[in-house]
């Protein structure tokens, strides 16, 4: 094993790095602490390292001090008590450099189990530069939090946002012109349509819905099934695929549960909570709690489930192309996650799809395709004032896609603006 990590040491040392879309969350080269990236399979985990490495070689650093090892290569079957061989081979083929200098960066490395042990040893005795992603959120937190505690800071990377799915698919910079709005929007339904995954960007339809299916399939079964030792993977998927029809409605785990048992499944329920914390662990979904002032009313409240990415959402459930509603929903609220917005929905008499917390004030935020029908604005304007009364403020915002205007409905303020302004950041 020595030998392999020698080889893979020099190989990756070697390898030309690809060309990356510099993306818009930023991560320091230069704390003194463990950096670790978290996100779903193929959200650019991996690209970012290799941006990461670029910024480091353009600062001067030799790439003789730089280290990459992506655990999920064929070549490595890794025990914990491998993990030091790293350092040894690094070593014998580099005695003269000091290891305090050198840069690690180890990819997916959730695949060993105990590395949190390693990567707190390699950072107390030897080197403060060291770089990890995993595509398990539940995982990591939990290494991170007890064996790496005060050593450690978190970064979630996701498919790529709007403002960077504009960037990719060379956008106008403005919207002043009826010929660059036009752009701009159908830019925003592919957006839509068709989901943020890096690297599936520019591939047809077919060919895209093919690999969606895949990273779907082995987020089930690599990352669930086998990883968290599920008997049944058949009432997995079953399960799933429920969350995933529920998309913008609370889902019962309930209702689930009486599904299965009247097709004569036999489950706990104790086992589809759990289902449902793997689903956000492996970022298949997120989950978004309803509003309460009571925590512990919220906490024992339904959650609603978001698939991660609209493209995916497209891929499995075929019904749901065809409203738009829904796609849209879960567009904008993913949008909202991926800002790291704290977000809750919100259902008294009326429903109001989510309440934005910033800097302890309340935002009634109501997302809707369009609202041209009178009734359909109605309904969102009567779900904003429920909420905006419970609450005790007089604003809020309407999100349409491609609408805007400024509404006062019985003394409250509502802000309708688009998709693409909202969150492409044109004025």
């Amino acid at each position: 094993m020595k030998q392999v990590f020698k080889d893979i040491i020099l190989e990756n040392q070697g390898n030309e790095l690809p060309d990356v879309i510099k993306r818009e969350i930023e991560i320091p080269t230069d704390l003194q602490i463990i950096v670790s990236l978290i996100g779903p399979r193929r959200s650019g985990k991996t690209f970012m390292l290799y941006n990461l490495i670029k910024e480091l070689l353009q600062k001067g650093v030799s790439k003789e001090k730089i280290v990459f090892i992506n655990f999920e290569d064929e070549r490595l079957n890794v025990q914990t008590s491998e993990l030091d061989l790293i350092l040894q081979a690094y070593l014998e083929v580099y005695p003269n450099i000091d290891i305090s200098e050198v840069y690690f960066f180890f990819d997916e490395i959730q695949n060993v189990l105990g590395w949190e042990k390693f990567v707190r040893r390699l950072f107390d005795a030897k080197t403060k530069k060291i770089f990890v992603t995993g595509s398990n959120s539940k995982l990591l937190s939990t290494e991170i939090a007890t064996e790496l505690r005060g050593r450690a800071i978190s970064y979630t990377i996701y498919p790529y946002n709007f403002r960077e799915f504009l960037k990719v698919n060379n956008a106008p910079l403005d919207v002043n012109t009826q010929a660059n709005r036009s752009k701009i929007i159908n830019i925003a339904e592919k957006f839509m349509f068709n989901g943020g995954f890096p690297e599936l960007v520019n591939y047809d339809s077919k060919v895209r819905i093919k690999i969606l299916q895949q990273y779907f399939n082995v987020m089930i079964y690599r990352d669930i099934v086998e990883r968290y030792k599920i008997s049944n993977s058949l009432v997995l998927k079953f399960f799933i695929k429920k969350l995933f029809s529920s998309v913008t409605v609370p889902f019962s785990i309930n209702k689930i549960y009486n599904d299965l048992k009247s097709l004569g499944y036999k489950v706990s329920n104790k086992y589809l909570y759990e289902y449902a914390d793997y689903c956000n662990s492996v970022f298949l979904t997120q989950e978004v709690n309803k509003f309460h002032f009571s925590e512990i009313k919220q906490f024992k409240s339904d959650k609603k489930a978001y698939v991660i990415d609209n493209g995916l959402l497209n891929s499995i459930d075929f019904k749901i192309s065809k409203n738009r509603g829904k796609l849209f929903e879960n567009l904008v609220v993913m949008e909202l996650i991926k800002q790291a917005k704290e977000i809750f929905y919100f259902k008294d008499r009326y429903e109001c799809d989510i309440i934005l917390v910033e800097d302890g004030e309340y935002m009634p935020v109501q997302i809707s395709y369009s609202v041209l029908d009178k009734e359909t604005k109605e309904r969102e304007l009567r779900g904003i004032l429920n909420a905006c009364n419970y609450l005790k403020i007089n604003k809020a915002k309407l999100i349409t896609f491609d609408e805007d205007d400024t509404v006062n409905y019985n003394g409250i303020k509502v802000s309708i603006e688009s998709f693409y302004r909202y969150f492409g950041a044109f004025n």
